[in-house]
């Protein structure tokens, strides 16, 4: 296992936080999901064989790689970001 860092886009309250550590827990090799909102970070434990899936799967939960999109695409995500963050609040 290693210490993986993602800087990520439209981290904006706890429900957002929620989804993503039950979003990134179900990858199998993640451990310890830690999210800095303030700074748009996700630190976790993690086989290093597993970054593309962690990016995969904040990304199709609407948390891009900062810089990673741009256009629609940036758009699409904030989207996305808001329909997991409802998901994190009601599942709290």
């Amino acid at each position: 296992m290693t210490t993986l860092i993602f800087d990520v886009e439209n981290i904006k309250c706890g429900g957002c936080e929620n989804s993503i550590r039950k979003g990134l827990i179900s990858i199998a090799g993640v451990n310890e999901v830690l999210i800095d909102r303030e700074q748009q970070r996700i630190t976790l434990l993690a086989n290093e064989a597993e970054r593309s899936a962690i990016a995969d799967k904040l990304r199709s939960m609407g948390y891009p790689e900062q810089g990673s999109v741009s256009g629609i695409q940036s758009g699409l995500a904030q989207a996305k970001s808001m329909v997991s963050c409802a998901i994190g609040k009601v599942s709290a």
